[in-house]
């Protein structure tokens, strides 16, 4: 733990949230792996980013998806890939002289003896700091139904984070739970080579996909109904016209049989699950809603979250957003004795 102690900021989580603390800290004056250090629990320079599918583009253009004054190569107006993503953050990396320490997860977090030190618990022990942000991710961790356990299919059983390309599907009938952009995504890709059925709970908004920077949501940290996500550029009448079938909710399953609300059942051979992600503050301390202060603040002193809507804004999860973040975080450490 030699790497972690004596620091006055830990920074839990090296991808863009993590990064742009860092970025934020360096503009306060504070000197990385002296003033603060930043660990993850992935292994050596895998972020997220690395893990989507190859198919995967953004939503937002290259304009909208890199962090304030610092641009993505190349043409502004194109859908970056998640290569490109994670490209980008490495050089990022590098460019602030960052030294992540690698393969250590965060556990829990507690105060020190009542006073303003905090402890954090870690798979490598524990260490005491006077801040720690929590940039872990609003995706963290694949979301599935409580009835997805209960699934056995022929063929395969997965998240769409685990989804690469129609070859790992086998042949046969795949359902796709979920009808958000991901779940239509992987649908219009699988269409040209399997029988398709697409699950979808409630019919989304269909908008063009120039609309994504600016279309509004609600915040969830304020506790107001958040909107649905709509559909950035795709329909699901597209999907129609390609063969794909449209379903009402999946409600359950007993093997490989499937269940709708409209009443009907009909077997698959294999089932993906775009039914979304959770965050990665598992390891946070809950907090009764009303103590929560300000966005990415928490009622513990020194404990501030980065990146993550819960705890933010709505847009936490792009790059400008954990930037504005970022930036609010850093101010606080700056400020605190």
């Amino acid at each position: 733990m030699a790497g972690l102690s004596h620091r006055r900021v830990i920074i839990v989580g090296a991808g863009q949230a993590g990064l742009a603390t860092a970025a934020a800290l360096i503009a306060r004056g504070m000197e990385p792996q002296r003033d603060f250090v930043v660990i993850d629990r992935s292994p050596r320079a895998r972020r997220a980013w690395s893990a989507r599918r190859p198919s995967m583009r953004l939503l937002s253009n290259a304009e909208h998806s890199g962090f304030p004054r610092r641009p993505l190569e190349g043409d502004p107006y194109r859908h970056p890939t998640p290569r490109d993503i994670e490209s980008y953050l490495h050089k990022f990396e590098a460019e602030l002289g960052l030294k992540p320490v690698w393969g250590v997860r965060a556990l829990a977090v507690t105060p020190h003896n009542n006073g303003p030190t905090l402890r954090l618990s870690t798979t490598v022990g524990e260490v005491q700091t006077r801040n720690i942000v929590c940039a872990t991710g609003a995706a963290a961790r694949p979301r599935f139904p409580e009835w997805a356990a209960d699934a056995e299919v022929e063929g395969v059983w997965m998240h769409t984070s685990a989804y690469r390309t129609p070859e790992q599907i086998p042949p046969g009938r795949v359902l796709i739970v979920g009808g958000g952009n991901a779940g239509v995504e992987v649908a219009s890709d699988l269409a040209n080579s399997h029988d398709v059925t697409l699950a979808v709970r409630t019919r989304r908004t269909e908008v063009h996909a120039r609309q994504y920077p600016s279309h509004p949501h609600v915040c969830p940290w304020r506790r107001a109904k958040t909107a649905q996500e709509p559909l950035y550029g795709h329909s699901y009448d597209a999907l129609r016209d390609k063969g794909v079938h449209m379903q009402t909710e999946t409600t359950g399953v007993r093997g490989d049989e499937f269940t709708f609300s409209d009443g009907s059942r009909q077997t698959y051979q294999s089932v993906i699950f775009a039914t979304g992600y959770k965050a990665g503050d598992e390891w946070l301390p809950t907090f009764p809603q009303p103590q929560r202060r300000s966005r990415t603040s928490t009622a513990l002193p020194g404990l501030f979250v980065a990146g993550i809507p819960s705890h933010s804004h709505a847009k936490a999860n792009t790059l400008p957003g954990a930037w504005a973040d970022a930036t609010r975080i850093a101010r606080f450490i700056h400020a605190r004795p």
